[in-house]
């Protein structure tokens, strides 16, 4: 088989193949002296040169002349160290190290690289175990579309290609039934963690997660996100609607407000004052409200909440906006958290794991926020959540909480709403909306994509 020479034709590479063609190589250059780095344009290929190319990238890299099969070996920058020093950590000489910084230099500060930063490097080793392992091709991302590449040529010289994808902002339509969970199902249909989550403590104002949602109960989302070429998301924004068991949930911003409401079809606001549960995930409620034999001294006595089982480091969540006004260990109850809400109701945790990060006494929380994680502290035989809700002083039962909603849109505020609403019941009709590809991942409103 004719070896591929890169030399004869430049091309662009995809972003999965450009470490792999690095690899092919090295049966020519071992032993050579680096050459100056060059930066070069490369000009776009098919996916039927793309394919081949891969093929025979990976079929002659195979066995190259007194080195091993290039292993990709991925690199983290860890505290205080250097890009250089990283590299050295893959076995590669110090002057390899340094050739390949120079190279990457070229096109990127390498000072502005921090702690946390990875990277993929192909490395080959001697075959006989002696000497230092060879570079072969390193890939590093540079921004949300962009990344560069470090290759070899058969000369054994150092290539610097730099790579950006385009990117087109769509608006997505995920439509599915529950599965395993509500979460789970989302994100094997595409949703962002991020996402997920917000959906989660939209739909908690009006559902037990637990209880009420059965598997086949169906959901839709509907948000924007950009995706690049290679269909990886780099940019997700704001959910814009979302609908569970009939129930739908609108985004819109009434005039005057600072930050985004969710109304029902009617205009109707759908911000409950308290949230059914404090966990969006709980194994079983473990102890209800009311009279029962205590688990550890055995007497009868007034369970005054609900115990929730779950994982020890499961998240509680602000069930309203409200000021905490005590984080501290009490008793039995272990590491204890109350939160003082409207309307002369307050709500406390006991047996934490720890708290949510700032919450102490004074702190103001907000609706769905995280304050604490799931523990076994105190008087406590397992990881679980005991959850107590306090009216004007005395405790009553949590399940028994009923609120009101919000009030409904009138006037302006209603006309701008039933807009809104037509637009994004087209986009719900129509499966979604891409437009037109841009150079950048940085539109507007939409924030990196979390995992």
């Amino acid at each position: 088989m004719a070896q591929f020479d890169p030399r004869r034709q430049h091309m662009r590479l995809a972003p999965h193949m450009l470490t792999a063609v690095a690899a092919i190589s090295v049966a020519l250059f071992a032993g050579r002296a680096y050459q100056p780095a060059q930066a070069e344009e490369v000009s776009p290929l098919s996916a039927t040169q793309i394919a081949a190319l891969e093929a025979e990238a990976f079929a002659a890299a195979g066995s190259p002349a007194g080195l091993t099969a290039p292993e990709a070996v991925p690199v983290q920058i860890r505290r205080g160290e250097t890009f250089e020093q990283a590299v050295r950590r893959t076995g590669v000489a110090a002057e390899e190290a340094s050739a390949v910084a120079a190279t990457i230099a070229n096109a990127f500060d390498l000072t502005e690289l921090r702690a946390g930063l990875r990277f993929e490097t192909a490395i080959a080793k001697p075959r006989d175990g002696w000497g230092d392992a060879r570079l072969i091709g390193l890939t590093m991302r540079t921004g949300p579309a962009s990344q560069l590449t470090v290759s070899r040529s058969f000369d054994g010289a150092l290539r610097l290609r730099s790579l950006e994808e385009k990117v087109t902002h769509e608006t997505v339509v995920l439509k599915g039934d529950v599965e395993r969970s509500l979460s789970a199902s989302a994100r094997e249909l595409g949703a962002t963690a991020s996402i997920v989550r917000a959906a989660s403590r939209l739909f908690a104002t009006k559902f037990d997660l637990q209880r009420d949602i059965r598997a086949s109960d169906e959901f839709t989302l509907v948000f924007d996100r950009d995706v690049t070429e290679a269909g990886r998301t780099v940019g997700v924004g704001d959910l814009m609607y979302a609908e569970l068991k009939g129930r739908t949930f609108y985004r819109f911003r009434p005039a005057g407000a600072k930050e985004d409401q969710f109304f029902d079809e009617n205009g109707k606001n759908l911000r409950s004052a308290m949230m059914r549960t404090p966990l969006q995930s709980f194994r079983r409620i473990s102890s209800s409200f009311g009279v029962r034999t205590h688990p550890i001294s055995g007497f009868r006595k007034m369970h005054q909440g609900i115990d929730f089982a779950a994982g020890s480091g499961t998240p509680v969540v602000a069930p309203a906006d409200g000021v905490v006004v005590e984080a501290r260990r009490w008793g039995g109850y272990g590491n204890w958290l109350r939160i003082r809400h409207a309307n002369g109701l307050e709500s406390g945790y006991g047996h934490l794991s720890r708290y949510g990060s700032g919450i102490r006494a004074g702190q103001r929380v907000s609706q769905g926020q995280v304050v604490a994680y799931v523990g076994s502290t105190g008087a406590s035989t397992g990881p679980h959540l005991h959850y107590e809700i306090w009216r004007n002083g005395q405790r009553i039962n949590p399940a028994g909480i009923r609120t009101q909603e919000g009030t409904e849109l009138t006037g302006a505020d209603l006309a701008a709403f039933r807009a809104e609403k037509s637009r994004i019941d087209r986009i719900i009709a129509s499966g979604g909306q891409r437009r037109p590809a841009i150079q950048q991942a940085s539109a507007a409103g939409l924030r990196a994509a979390s995992a």
